[in-house]
């Protein structure tokens, strides 16, 4: 999801408690608070020597200790707010990716990208999910793609003299 995408469904539901599913049927508590936004740049080399360049909007969400008992969900009203002020300070790219940066107690640090969002009555949940490291130069690698079960295996070996890794 793209962070035009995330502002246009949050002002759509503006009046909906906001909620994240971070793993499958594990949501941030009730406490969280938004405690950065950050416009990321990222200039990439790749192991078979390609060059990328994107931006990236990362959301962090931390849950206050003090507050562990808290209930009531952020409204996305409250969100969409938070973001608008950010993006007075500090211009969000719209066509960039929107992440969430997420971990507790049980959950490691993670950067998780929006796999998708459900709405009810009451709430707008994001469902959130890791997102897989991938070569991206398989094809200068040799990495078989045919085979999922195989798409980490190449023919070279990723030798020095193969020109990736």
């Amino acid at each position: 999801m793209i962070t035009s995408e995330l502002l246009s469904i949050l002002k759509q539901h503006q009046d909906k408690s906001l909620k994240f599913e971070y793993s499958p049927g594990k949501f941030v508590g009730a406490n969280y608070h938004i405690t950065e936004v950050k416009n990321i740049t990222v200039d990439a080399v790749d192991c078979g020597s390609g060059t990328d360049f994107w931006k990236e909007t990362v959301v962090q969400l931390w849950e206050s200790p003090k507050e562990k008992d808290k209930r009531e969900f952020m409204s996305a009203y409250k969100a969409l707010a938070i973001l608008n002020k950010v993006d007075r300070m500090k211009s969000m790219v719209r066509e960039a990716e929107i992440k969430f940066e997420y971990s507790n107690e049980t959950f490691h640090t993670a950067q998780l990208f929006v796999d998708d969002y459900v709405l009810d009555e009451s709430s707008l949940t994001f469902k959130l999910a890791v997102q897989k490291t991938d070569c991206k130069a398989k094809e200068t690698c040799g990495v078989e793609v045919a085979d999922e079960s195989k798409a980490m295996e190449t023919t070279n070996g990723c030798n020095p003299a193969s020109g990736c890794c």
